[in-house]
């Protein structure tokens, strides 16, 4: 190589060289808010945003395993929630308008997300099954008319078989609402009308 092309390359490396580093400075001083910088886009001076309400930081969530989770120690729950739809409310309705709306409202919720596996009477006729899916068990077994509630409230969660959960996609609240219409579903299909009706919830 002679002199000529030795300084040719030399500066290519040095362009080269300073490229980089004006690409990494640009990244690095770019435009943007630091915790507690001040700030003079928001009215109160800084960039810190007031934490919204009911935020929960992570590990810091005391959970009511009942509501939250579908388990009394330790074991699946056999009655619905002590305190729905919070810890400051009372228990979960066992009959009248209230129970009613929970019910019509389970019902929206499991037509959604598990009558198109489970069919809207909850036999695993669903219109998926139809074609081919996996057919779930029917709700309407023995095994599972007397399972307790927590049972299908922890499958709705984390999922079994080839069901996958849905924890992350339906609120706990929901979640019991649908179990209450799975159990309404089981009532209507062993028990005359007149004493499903005068029965409540259990």
């Amino acid at each position: 190589m002679n002199a000529r092309s030795l300084i040719v390359a030399i500066l290519a490396g040095c362009v080269a060289l300073t490229a980089g580093g004006c690409w990494k400075e640009d990244m690095g001083s770019q435009p943007k808010a630091k915790p507690m910088q001040e700030s003079v886009f928001f009215a109160n001076g800084t960039t810190a945003r007031p934490i919204p309400e009911g935020t929960v930081a992570r590990g810091e969530l005391n959970l009511d395993s009942h509501l939250n989770l579908g388990f009394v120690d330790g074991k699946p729950a056999e009655t619905f929630p002590d305190h729905y739809p919070t810890e400051s409310d009372g228990p979960f309705p066992t009959r009248g308008p209230a129970l009613r709306e929970i019910l019509l409202h389970g019902r929206e919720q499991f037509t959604i997300y598990c009558s198109m596996c489970h069919g809207d009477a909850g036999d695993g006729r669903g219109i998926v099954v139809q074609r081919g899916f996996a057919i779930p068990p029917s709700y309407h077994l023995d095994r599972l008319r007397t399972a307790p509630v927590g049972h299908f409230f922890d499958v709705i969660t984390n999922g079994i078989g080839a069901m996958y959960g849905f924890g992350d996609r339906i609120a706990p609240t929901d979640r019991w609402a649908i179990v209450a219409y799975i159990r309404t579903l089981q009532m209507t299909q062993a028990t005359p009308v007149a004493e499903a009706q005068a029965g409540g919830m259990r």
